[in-house]
Order: C-alpha cells, then structure tokens, then sequence
C-alpha cells in the first residue's frame, strides 16, 4: 500500500450526521481533518449548512466553528466523497420485526465502495452482530472497488460509545475499542482514533470488538430488567425499592447501581442485546435466555407504569378515560432529545388509547420529531393544577419538580424526583 504523505491534509469521510456521526465529524475537523458528513436527510444536511445543530452533544459555536474552518461540508452527494483517507460508517441498524436490518450498513458499503483508493481505511461503528464487518461489508467493498481489503485497503470495526446528555463522557474522553481485519488495518484504524479520542482499546479481531458493544448494553440491559422488576414485587411486599438501592450503592464492592424507570428506549438497549440472541440463535440453535427475560421485562414495563396510573385514577374516584393526564418528558433519558424507542412515548400513547386526555411537555426534543399523536405544551403552574395526574416519565432537570409537589392532586413518578404524600414512585 502507498504510503500517506503526513503533511497532506487527511481527507475523512463520515457517512450518517446523527448522535454518532455528527459528533465524530466536528472532532475530527478540530484535530485537523477535511471532513465531509453524508446524510441521505436533505433537512439534516441544510440545517447542518446553516450553523444549526440539532446534537445535544455539538453546540452551535463547534458546528459553526467547524463550517468556518472551510474543513467541514455537510451533503448528501456520495459524489462529494472522492479521494478520502479514512471513512467511518455510523449508520442506523434497526430491528424490523426482530430481525437485524443491515440495509443502511449495505447501503453505505455499495455507495463508498467505488470510491476507495489504495491505502485508505474504512471503520465501521454501527451497532451490530459478530461478523458483519468480515462477512458482509468486506465482500460489498471489495466487489464495488475491485480490491481486496488488507492487500489494498484497510477495514476495521469500533463500536460507537455516544452517551446523549451525558455532561461528563464524551467522544474525547471515552476509550474507543478498536479493531482491523489484519495488523495492518489495526494500526491504520488506531492511527486514526488517537488523533481523535484521548485512549484507545485495541482488541484482537472485528468479531470481538462487535461482540464488546453487544456485550456493554447486554449487561446494562439485563440489570435494568433485573431491577425493574424488583420495584414491581417490593411494592408489594411494602418496601422502598429507591431506598435500597441507595442504601446498597454504599457497599464498595460487588453492587452496582441500575435504577428502575418507564421501560428501556434509544439506539441501544432495546436494540443492542437482540442482535447478539438473533446471531445466537441463528448460528447456534440456542438462546441467550437472560436477553429474552429481560426483553419481557423490560418490554412489560410501558404496560405496567400504565396500570399503576389507572389503579390510582380509581382510588381517586376518576376514570383514566377523559382523565387529563399531563406527562413529563417523552424522551428516552433525561436531559436529552432523544425518543428513539422511547417507553416514555409508548406510555403517552397507551394512555391515549384508553381515552386519557394526554399532554406532555418535552423541551429537548425537535417539534417536527415529537409524535404527531402526542399534544405537547409548555410546562406551567396552570397546567399541572389542570391534570388529573402528573406522570415523571423522563427526569430532566429543567423541570421545577417543588412547583408538581406543590400543585399536582396525583403524581405517578416513575423516576424518584418528587416527594408529597399525593406522590406515588414506582
């Protein structure tokens, strides 16, 4: 392979400008990168050009900033991508009826194929199963390039760690794991995230370093379910789940603390662990019975939060049909915009179907992403007095948590921020 010229700007290409993709551009541009981002959303792409973030993680100042360099050029032209160094693919990997869609993933590998050149590097960080890096991108580039990976060009795999809200890990300062199909994608894969991230983990294959996310969110995943439905039998049995939870976190060692909530939503968790079960049970005719129980039981838990919330409309002497419930938040996690399988939007629409007048007030998400089901309003004094129930479905700070405990007749808290003897916790 040729080898780059270290005084010749290094040409990158990010293909998708979502909570992964945008955040990698706009780093790499300052560590010294021409970058172009490509996004098939021709909305996305024009709010890019204008200064107009919509990544809780990349202000405003840092896309401008980014733009202004001359280094940075939102498109949706994969004609805009020739001659490129380095090009990361951070595309959607959805589920479609529990079955993995790598479509975008294809998509991308055709579309970039034919621009590869000797010796540049293509990374892949979409979410997705041991082997897909080897199996199914590797045989897409090599057709549309007519070279071979590790004799041409290089391949590798880093799974994605973006933390939406997160005010303490970021891109920068969260280790990246990486990965090549050979030492010398490896070396070339790192080369190229050390100038972009403070620490990188090497591993020893693709397949290992898919299986590491799979393995992050799995865990987390697993925890959650475990804990949520502890919440569901302490109830009963007349204890405070909240309170032991804080209580065992003081333990130093052997406890880590998952608290319960609405169901599980984002890119990840509801996604993560059934591409590892799919890949299981598909190769090996087994299952991975931990992902399918917490599936259950994570999946449960939009049905139960609204069984909770009739159960104490009734004791109140109220129907939940016509009751005005005022919900807060519909993202899936606090301090982020983020309703990507959010258990917060599947609660409002349960409710909707029951016949509950439901409002809800979501300041971090875009208007034109919110459900076109959902009714949002401002948060204000008038309309908590006006609910029949305030339902905490998504903790963020900015909600002024003594005015509900002063005002609202019923609150269902689905994440311990209220106290008042008219405050119910899950």
């Amino acid at each position: 392979m040729m080898a780059h010229d270290p005084h010749e700007q290094e040409k990158l290409i990010v293909v998708g400008q979502g909570y992964v993709g945008l955040p990698l551009a706009v780093r790499a541009v300052e560590a010294g990168f021409f970058v172009v981002g490509v996004d098939t959303d021709e909305l996305r792409v024009k709010r890019l050009a204008s200064g107009d973030s919509y990544i809780e993680g990349v202000d405003g100042a840092r896309l401008t900033a980014a733009l202004d360099s001359g280094r940075y050029e939102p498109t949706t032209d994969y004609d805009r991508i020739v001659d490129f160094d380095v090009c990361v693919i951070t595309v959607p990997t959805p589920l479609r009826d529990g079955v993995p869609d790598l479509s975008f993933v294809e998509g991308a590998g055709r579309s970039i194929a034919p621009h590869i050149t000797a010796g540049a590097t293509v990374v892949l960080e979409s979410t997705t199963y041991p082997g897909t890096t080897e199996s199914l991108l590797r045989p897409l580039l090599e057709e549309g390039s007519a070279m071979k990976a590790s004799v041409d060009f290089h391949l590798g795999y880093s799974p994605e760690r973006i933390d939406p809200g997160n005010p303490d890990w970021h891109l920068e300062n969260t280790p990246k794991v990486t990965s090549g199909i050979d030492p010398a994608s490896l070396r070339s894969v790192e080369r190229f995230y050390s100038r972009i991230v403070e620490r990188t983990v090497p591993v020893s294959s693709c397949r290992t370093a898919e299986l590491t996310k799979l393995l992050e969110n799995t865990f987390r995943h697993v925890n959650i379910a475990m804990v949520n439905e502890m919440a569901m039998v302490s109830r009963q049995l007349g204890a405070d789940i909240w309170e032991a939870i804080e209580a065992a976190a003081t333990k130093p060692f052997g406890f880590m603390p998952f608290t319960p909530g609405p169901g599980v939503g984002g890119h990840c968790l509801p996604v993560d662990p059934s591409y590892l079960s799919w890949q299981v049970r598909r190769l090996l005719r087994q299952d991975v019975r931990f992902i399918s129980l917490a599936n259950e039981m994570n999946d449960q838990m939009p049905a139960y939060v609204t069984s909770r919330i009739t159960r104490g409309l009734n004791e109140r002497a109220k129907s939940v049909k016509g009751s005005r419930v005022l919900q807060l938040g519909l993202a899936y996690k606090k301090n982020t915009g983020d309703i990507r399988e959010s258990p917060a939007v599947m609660l409002a629409q349960a409710l909707c179907k029951l016949g509950a007048q439901v409002v809800a007030v979501e300041p971090y998400t875009d208007s034109h992403l919110l459900p076109p089901d959902i009714m949002c309003v401002e948060f204000t004094e008038e309309e908590v007095r006006a609910a029949d129930v305030v339902v905490v479905a998504t903790d963020h700070d900015v909600f002024d948590y003594s005015l509900v405990e002063k005002t609202a007749s019923y609150v269902l808290d689905t994440r311990n921020r209220c106290r008042g003897e008219q405050v119910e916790v899950l």
